[in-house]
């Protein structure tokens, strides 16, 4: 059963202001299950005055009693997994079996930042005159303004949430709309932990309007967006306008170079399990495979037959490996990519169409010889379609995988520890994982470079940006 899903202002779940409410979409059969509410500029107004008070009192709370807090917070989260797993399927459509692992794993995110937020240690500066003393001190910058993305409705809002909450800043996030049902159960783990009002403050609505507003607004001091490129440049520009600090999140087009002395059959196994995962609609995603020529028939063809054989369906089924995609919107842009590839000379191996009529299925598509004038070497695919290259050697390689003006991840499989330093420091990418899949995890950085975006939502760092430093000087009279 679907829950009711509801905005959280000052604490106290409530609905418009206006009344105005859009349908939640089932991707796995297209039909309504339920409504999301549609902020006015008066839930925002009372939403930002929250936020202020909310700062107010939980910055002169201790980081102990913060870190209590949020201990507790994913403790309760633990004990929901099972029933959020299914809000997720229900509205986002992954697998069940994937769905539940997100609020799992963002329990450990809450329970790392608790960690981390108490170690916000300020210093002590050796001062030039004896009756001196100089120090730092790490204060919480105010209240946040925070945008997140539909494919990760948990993942992405747990880690900015927590890293307000852990410095004793406040926030303002404006959940998906697509999926707004995950993202108001993390916000209600908090809530039901006894957070206090204000702090915590969550709507739903139109982007741009919400955006356009939150982020000039006086009372907020920090902006964090995940989402595509082209909307987090116009964020940032605005934030930049109002000289406010951002964490930007954005768009990937990420390379995965295997090289001749790779464990093929090791690399066929992450890679399209990393590709087909969430439909392809993960922004670390690899979306570009170049493939050593003297290996590249013998890839291709045991990938292709991973793709073929892989279950596509409702994720609520036990048995499905890759469910639909999030909106019909995904249809259409699938179907534009692979028909300019096909066009421009690309050949299909297996997928390319839809399944179906009901739901927003398409196949797991791999392609060759595509050209790179196709859109689909250009642009983020954000979908189940592999394009494979060949290469003849790593320069080449590598100078394929820096074309672009993305910079979030990138892959390599090689057996060789002097071609893995090489191609760790040639990416030109915020993350790289060799030989495995290390990405995501609370204590490592993750955030990219280039047009990716900047500043990272991972690990120690994460948190600086939640923190301004301040500078005492004191002479003893």
């Amino acid at each position: 059963m679907y829950p009711d899903v509801s905005m959280y202002i000052d604490g106290a779940w409530c609905k418009s202001a206006g009344g105005k409410s859009d349908p939640i979409l089932n991707p796995a059969t297209g039909e309504s299950i339920g409504t999301v509410p549609i902020a006015n500029r008066a839930d925002l107004d009372r939403a930002l005055a929250a936020a202020e008070k909310g700062f107010k009192a939980w910055r002169n709370v201790s980081t102990f009693e913060r870190y209590k807090l949020m201990r507790k917070a994913a403790e309760i989260l633990r004990t929901r997994v099972a029933e959020i797993g299914e809000t997720m399927t229900l509205e986002q459509g992954k697998p069940l079996a994937e769905a539940k692992a997100e609020p799992a794993s963002a329990a450990d995110v809450i329970d790392w930042f608790a960690e981390e937020g108490r170690r916000t240690y300020g210093s002590l500066i050796p001062a030039r005159f004896d009756n001196v003393t100089q120090t730092t001190i790490r204060e919480p910058i105010g209240p946040v303004a925070a945008f997140t993305p539909w494919n990760f409705p948990i993942n992405q809002a747990v880690r900015k949430i927590s890293g307000a909450v852990a410095t004793g800043c406040s926030i303002v996030i404006k959940g998906p709309e697509n999926t707004p049902g995950s993202c108001a159960a993390l916000v209600r783990a908090f809530a039901d932990a006894g957070l206090p009002p204000g702090v915590i403050n969550l709507v739903f609505g139109v982007p741009a309007e919400i955006s356009e507003y939150l982020i000039p607004h006086p009372i907020i001091r920090k902006v964090s967006f995940t989402g595509s490129t082209a909307v987090g440049k116009h964020l940032a520009s605005l934030a930049g306008l109002h000289m406010k600090p951002v964490t930007m999140e954005l768009g990937g087009h990420s390379p995965a170079i295997v090289c001749p002395d790779a464990d093929i059959d090791l690399a066929v196994k992450l890679l399209a399990g990393a590709k087909f995962r969430n439909a392809g609609q993960i922004c670390t995603n690899p979306s570009r495979f170049l493939i050593h020529e003297s290996i590249y028939n013998s890839f291709v063809e045991k990938f292709t037959a991973t793709a073929k054989a892989m279950k596509v369906g409702d994720g609520m089924d036990p048995e499905t490996r890759m469910g639909p995609l999030a909106h019909a919107r995904r249809i259409e842009s699938m179907e534009a990519l692979v028909s300019d590839a096909v066009k421009r000379g690309g050949k299909i191996k297996t997928g390319g169409k839809r399944i179906g009529n009901k739901g927003f299925f398409f196949e797991p598509t791999v392609l060759t010889d595509v050209p790179l004038d196709a859109r689909l070497m250009n642009e983020e695919p954000f979908g189940p379609l592999a394009p494979m290259m060949s290469y003849k050697d790593l320069d080449s390689a590598l100078a394929e995988a820096n074309r672009l003006r993305y910079g979030l991840a990138a892959y390599a499989f090689t057996n060789s520890s002097k071609t893995a330093a090489a191609v760790a420091a040639g990416f030109e990418s915020g993350m790289v994982t060799i030989n495995h899949h290390g990405l995501g995890l609370p204590e490592v950085p993750f955030g990219g470079v280039k047009d990716s975006g900047y500043g990272t939502e991972g690990g120690a760092a994460a948190l600086e940006a939640y923190l301004v430093t301040k500078f005492v000087t004191h002479a003893k009279i």
